[in-house]
């Protein structure tokens, strides 16, 4: 950890470029997968644009992983500094109003750092919903590491409970809902991507119990290490809208984000591991 914070942030890419050859070449981590992602998904993308893109998610993996090693070291002031929230007067109304919302992101560029660093530029009391890790060691490391900045970090298990707990503090819940949901059963289906895609339906079902309004968090890369995160209202009363809508929006703002650069989306998951049953 000390060799990281000694580390300069050019030295840092060369490392992580070192990883990606690594991870790309010789592992060959979840290349498949990535490479099976791709053609589902731009069937009519050459062949040579998706070795791109490829080459792009590899880069991209693994920058997140060394700036989230950096990250345990970084000041407030770095974090601050290098991922930036751009337009919070887009998001004042709800602070002078003291009024809960939810924020989706995704997957998408370093939403680590996002979640790190989000309390040190809002009033409100942030909570992120995670999923927990199976190793104990590096579960604890990284609540520690967020937890230390503000960030609450909460287990998926315990999402309603939070809610019901936080309904009168005024809150950022944030979600991000774009990995394959465990129980197909309980999934909002949606076009995505070209394809019928189960989505996780955390989202929705608190924005509708607790009747919050929902933003999308877009997180744009500037350049290596740098970030600018960017405010976009989507649902400001979720309840008079139809079930599904508000999954159908995320999932159309998720598809134009990845579809603009699609080397910034984690494409090793196995997202579409479930079928629609008929």
């Amino acid at each position: 950890m000390v060799l990281f914070w000694l580390t300069p942030f050019w030295l840092l890419y060369r490392i992580s470029d070192l990883f990606r050859l690594v991870f790309w070449r010789l592992a060959g981590y979840r290349k498949s997968v990535v490479m099976q992602n791709l053609h589902d998904c731009f069937p009519d993308e050459p062949e040579e644009n998706l070795k791109k893109i490829e080459k792009s998610t590899y880069r991209n993996l693994t920058d997140i992983i060394t700036e989230g090693i950096k990250g345990f070291t970084m000041t407030d002031r770095q974090f601050i500094k290098r991922y930036r929230l751009s337009n919070p007067e887009t998001i004042q109304p709800y602070f002078d109003r003291g009024q809960s919302f939810i924020a989706v992101t995704a997957h998408f560029n370093n939403w680590e750092w996002g979640a790190s660093s989000a309390s040190l530029q809002v009033p409100f009391r942030v909570v992120a919903f995670y999923k927990t890790l199976s190793n104990p060691y590096i579960d604890n490391l990284l609540r520690r590491t967020r937890e230390r900045r503000g960030t609450s970090l909460v287990s998926i298990r315990e999402t309603s409970l939070t809610f019901e707990k936080l309904k009168d503090t005024p809150t950022i819940f944030l979600m991000a809902a774009d990995q394959n949901p465990g129980k197909p059963d309980n999934a909002i289906w949606v076009k995505f991507l070209g394809r019928e895609t189960a989505f996780l339906h955390g989202p929705e079902k608190h924005a509708r119990a607790n009747n919050l309004p929902v933003v999308y968090a877009h997180i744009v890369r500037k350049k290596r290490g740098w970030y600018d995160l960017v405010i976009e209202p989507m649902i400001e009363n979720p309840n008079e809208l139809p079930y599904g809508e508000i999954t159908r929006r995320y999932a159309s703002k998720l598809e134009e984000e990845i579809r603009a650069n699609p080397g910034s989306w984690l494409w090793s998951h196995r997202r579409w591991k479930h079928r629609r049953s008929e």
